[in-house]
């Protein structure tokens, strides 16, 4: 009803070609312009030479775009007032016909209602730190939980409570499987201490476990952990220090809700003289490449 399907994508879908689903909130609020546009502009080559059928998803003009032109991408990078549209705030933003794009979770719900069963993105919202006292956690979470929609990150982002968010998402009963990895990507370096239960080395192999589940009618999605590439990674203790300076500010601030993460990944690209923005990037087309041949592996199987 609200969903306009970019041709290429519909075709796709209908023919039962691997489509990407790609978010815009790395856009609008992860990354300043212009490298933000070119970032969405070659994650969607990189599917492509990849064997799928890219489609970032977005709200505009009460729309749900499965699919962007290149105005469209324009619009999202340069606008000011643009939303970050998470769950609750979807139905809102779509009825008001404001500009939003969509985080984690609802990119996942839109997918999902287009039929497109792959999404690739840098990294999920978790449990925040000191959530014991603020309750903090990222609808991201609970989405993997309930939607049929496999994810492909490099972990959790950095800057949240990594062993508290593995517990969570056990809870939901969401499989985390390390790519090529025992432990947890940690965003920015690629690995951390937290172990995981799952480790595929394939794309085939990840494949045909997502196929299994469809089989067996298991609802919600796979989390598909890829480190971030070995050049790319930063040292784990130079991060940390900035990601705890960044944590200080944001609560001397009072910076509370859907506005922390923006505000502490814009901090650490400061501190970092912009080298976690060069990582966030290598980071999310590592993750593009690797989500389209899963795609593609599973379209052929």
């Amino acid at each position: 009803m609200y969903l306009d399907i970019k041709e290429e994508v519909k075709h796709a879908l209908e023919q039962n070609l691997p489509v990407v689903a790609l978010e815009s909130t790395i856009i609008s609020h992860g990354m300043p312009y212009p490298q933000n546009v070119e970032m969405a502009k070659k994650c969607e080559e990189i599917i492509r030479e990849n064997g799928a059928i890219p489609a970032t998803i977005a709200i505009i003009n009460g729309r749900i775009k499965v699919g962007l032109t290149e105005e469209d991408l324009n619009l999202l990078a340069t606008s000011k007032n643009v939303a970050k549209v998470s769950r609750r705030d979807l139905a809102k933003v779509i009825s008001t016909k404001q500009i939003g794009a969509t985080t984690v979770a609802s990119t996942m719900i839109c997918a999902n209602m287009a039929g497109i069963k792959f999404f690739v993105t840098g990294g999920i919202g978790g449990v925040h730190r000191g959530y014991e006292e603020t309750l903090d956690v990222s609808a991201d979470l609970d989405e993997l939980g309930r939607t049929n929609v496999n994810v492909i990150c490099a972990g959790a982002k950095s800057i949240l409570d990594l062993p508290r968010t593995l517990e969570y998402l056990e809870t939901k009963g969401v499989p985390v499987v390390g790519y090529q990895t025992d432990y947890l990507p940690q965003f920015f370096t690629r690995e951390s201490e937290y172990k995981l239960n799952l480790r595929l080395d394939t794309p085939t192999e990840i494949a045909e476990m997502i196929k299994t589940k469809d089989e067996l009618e298991l609802g919600g999605g796979v989390l598909i952990t890829n480190p971030i590439p070995e050049e790319a990674s930063m040292d784990k203790k130079y991060i940390d220090g900035l990601i705890d300076k960044a944590i200080n500010e944001a609560n001397e601030k009072h910076i509370i809700g859907k506005d922390v993460t923006p505000f502490l990944l814009a901090k650490i690209v400061e501190e970092s003289g912009g080298k976690s923005l060069e990582a966030n990037i290598a980071l999310v087309y590592n993750n593009a490449k690797v989500g389209a041949q899963i795609a593609k592996a599973y379209y052929s199987l």
